[in-house]
């Protein structure tokens, strides 16, 4: 079974999860500050592997008027900030592959969002970085359709790739997890993410945004992660009805520590079969 290397932590199906969490995307100071700190406290209680996760752009947004983030620059700096003041892996999104050169200097995962899982030049320049992947399968792919993009992977030389499920379409605003999907993607022998929160979202629930929901974030959580996964990827905030994007889908940062102590109770409970 396939893992692969992030500085000091291994990320396998068949090893303890990581948990790859933070915000949707960078906002105030304060908000990133409180969020990274609380992260850090509840996996180092935990003993949970950890990766900081926040967007610098969402160029994928439902309206004109929201919000993106501060942009690659200065989101990159950020990033790189947080990186050295915290000493935590970061990971974020690219959307071009002149980002992907950028990222490179920063990032310790480049992710490549759920809509431009398919784009070939992006995924090629992800793949020169040589940096590992974090793909996210598109809404619109069954999970066999994830084994055209890694073939596409191991022809830029680059096998360093996690797949990320974040729900499929299901009629109009609406998502669903197949968890028996989850099972096909894990024959591929790469490592798996399980997005929950992403996967509570109703895109365009709205009109102008995303709806969401956040109430079921335990249960999803534990669906998921009782098939034996290689992490999670969490979204969680202060105050979840002020986030500048999808806080109806994020896990109220209160709500962490309990929340993680169930994960790694079932996952170690999981991985001792």
């Amino acid at each position: 079974m396939r893992s692969i290397t992030v500085n000091d932590i291994n990320i396998g199906n068949d090893k303890p999860f990581v948990l790859i969490a933070g915000l949707n995307v960078l906002e105030d100071e304060k908000t990133i500050e409180t969020v990274i700190t609380k992260c850090i406290e509840s996996t180092k209680a935990q003993n949970i592997p950890y990766i900081f996760k926040a967007s610098y752009d969402k160029a994928n947004r439902s309206s004109i008027d929201s919000y993106r983030g501060p942009g690659v620059e200065r989101g990159l700096a950020i990033l790189s900030e947080l990186k050295k003041d915290y000493e935590v892996p970061v990971i974020s999104d690219v959307h071009t592959p002149k980002e992907a050169e950028l990222a490179a200097n920063v990032l310790d995962i480049i992710q490549i969002p759920a809509f431009l899982s398919r784009q070939t030049d992006l995924i090629e320049a992800a793949c020169s970085t040589s940096i590992p992947l974090n793909i996210k399968k598109g809404q619109f792919l069954g999970p066999s359709d994830m084994l055209n993009i890694l073939k596409k992977c191991s022809h830029f030389k680059n096998d360093n790739v996690m797949i990320c499920e974040r729900g499929t379409s299901f009629g109009y605003h609406n998502l669903v997890v197949d968890m028996l999907g989850m099972v096909e993607l894990k024959k591929t022998n790469s490592p798996i993410i399980f997005d929950v929160t992403h996967s509570l979202q109703r895109p365009g629930g709205l009109g102008d945004k995303a709806d969401g929901r956040s109430a079921s974030v335990f249960e999803l959580a534990r669906s998921g992660m009782s098939l034996g996964l290689a992490g999670l990827f969490l979204e969680t905030h202060p105050n979840p009805e002020k986030a500048l994007c999808d806080g109806p889908c994020a896990l109220h940062l209160e709500k962490l520590d309990s929340f993680l102590h169930e994960i790694k109770c079932l996952d170690d409970l999981i991985k001792s079969f």
